[in-house]
């Protein structure tokens, strides 16, 4: 079975944008303004017409088997708004990807986004998180180490702020992928810097913390291939060497994750190279950050099913990567 761990509904009808529309419309002339979940309106077809047409089209097409499914990244954008914006976005955005896991559950399994609003605490993350694994049959969620949308004034990761959230993870024994959102400093380029500047600051503030310690058994992913991590490998050993750290196999490498949205051959060849074969598991993101087709290949850049076929590792090890490390990583996952 091959299974994608990492997509995002980023194709959802658009009454889901509407939705969201109004709010923001709504924030303009309140900032403060609460208001009321309220509902939107998208059958059945709705959703069918939208994922036959864009993931499970390419899911065909390209032989995977089943998604680890999550709202829209770059829409869980907890810097907008306040406290009330945010649960009642992230609660509708979740609610339509259990949706999706009703119409397909051999296609795909959820994750859920939680409703981090900056300045708040944990609370209300928790009881989101807690609904989506105990209602909806969720098998993991995103979390934002920076909900400021590009500003990184949060508690690093490390942080007590944090442990709450943990402990709720370690006790459903569900897993984080460590993913933020939109960006509102232009200094970012979203997807192309501010995305991947997280996943190796996510990776630097674990390596810093006693989080692993404190929970041994947690699990995070760092999408992206891990940012720069795998590429500079050796700074990273070379500073928990400098900082009297403990190896990093041991210090991290029990609990952190990388997948396979590295959109090159010799990307993926590298991660491979440098990171345990255990530490990797497959993904594409798609439909997302990249969608277009690569001039060297003749190939879309998002297709990463091929750089696993193609890389110069054993069958067993391929398995590892397409099934086995996911299911050990999302122990609830039962399809």
């Amino acid at each position: 079975m091959i299974i994608d761990c990492h997509g995002h509904y980023t194709t959802a009808p658009d009454a889901l944008g509407v939705y969201r529309d109004a709010q923001k419309a709504a924030l303009k002339q309140n900032p403060s303004h609460a208001g009321e979940k309220g509902s939107i309106h998208i059958t059945d077809d709705q959703i069918r017409d939208s994922l036959e047409k864009g993931q499970l089209k390419l899911q065909r097409e390209r032989g995977t088997d089943l998604t680890i499914f999550s709202p829209r990244a770059s829409w869980m954008e907890h810097h907008v708004g306040n406290a009330y914006t945010s649960k009642y976005w992230t609660e509708h955005t979740n609610e339509l990807i259990h949706r999706v896991t009703q119409l397909y559950p051999q296609n795909f399994a959820g994750v859920c986004a939680l409703p981090q609003s900056p300045g708040t605490d944990l609370k209300t993350s928790i009881a989101e998180l807690e609904r989506c694994v105990n209602h909806f049959g969720f098998v993991g969620c995103n979390l934002n180490l920076d909900p400021s949308g590009g500003h990184f004034n949060s508690p690093p990761l490390g942080d007590k702020y944090w442990y709450p959230i943990y402990e709720k993870m370690v006790e459903l024994d569900v897993p984080a992928m460590i993913h933020v959102s939109g960006c509102c400093n232009p200094a970012f380029h979203a997807t192309g810097s501010y995305y991947l500047s997280a996943d190796t600051t996510a990776f630097m503030q674990l390596m810093q913390s006693s989080v692993t310690k404190d929970f041994p058994t947690i699990k995070f992913i760092i999408p992206h291939g891990g940012g720069a991590v795998p590429y500079h490998w050796g700074r990273f050993r070379g500073l928990a060497d400098m900082l009297k750290l403990p190896n990093l196999n041991e210090l991290l490498m029990n609990n952190v994750y990388f997948d396979t949205c590295v959109y090159h051959q010799k990307g993926i060849d590298l991660l491979l190279d440098v990171i345990d074969n255990k530490n990797v598991l497959f993904a594409s993101e798609m439909i997302g950050a990249v969608r277009g087709i690569d001039p060297e290949t003749g190939f879309y850049f998002d297709d990463t099913k091929r750089y696993i076929d193609n890389a110069r590792i054993s069958e067993q090890e391929k398995a590892n990567i397409f099934e086995h490390n996911i299911r050990k990583v999302f122990s609830r996952l039962k399809v």
